[in-house]
């Protein structure tokens, strides 16, 4: 694949973020498809915070996401490898 990886990641996280907007979007428009604006979440529901009295680290990550997110990771992908 000789492209950059940096920039896939990045179509990657862009094809997510609007597929998460068009998904709020046609569930809040349209009732019927209310499914596609549920969003799941995966990750720490509290961040790990360590504190070693000279430093302290938190850790945290979540990713929400739905449906349509799902599909516009899968679209970005088609469409970086196409082009």
């Amino acid at each position: 694949m000789g492209k950059n990886r940096g920039l896939f990641i990045l179509v990657i996280f862009i094809g997510a973020i609007l597929g998460n907007f068009i998904g709020d979007f046609i569930g809040n428009k349209f009732q019927s498809l209310e499914v596609l604006k549920n969003v799941y979440n995966i990750g720490l529901t509290t961040p790990l915070h360590l504190n070693l009295k000279v430093l302290e680290i938190t850790f945290g990550v979540n990713f929400n996401f739905n449906i349509m997110s799902i599909f516009g990771v899968i679209l970005a992908i088609i469409l970086y490898r196409k082009y």
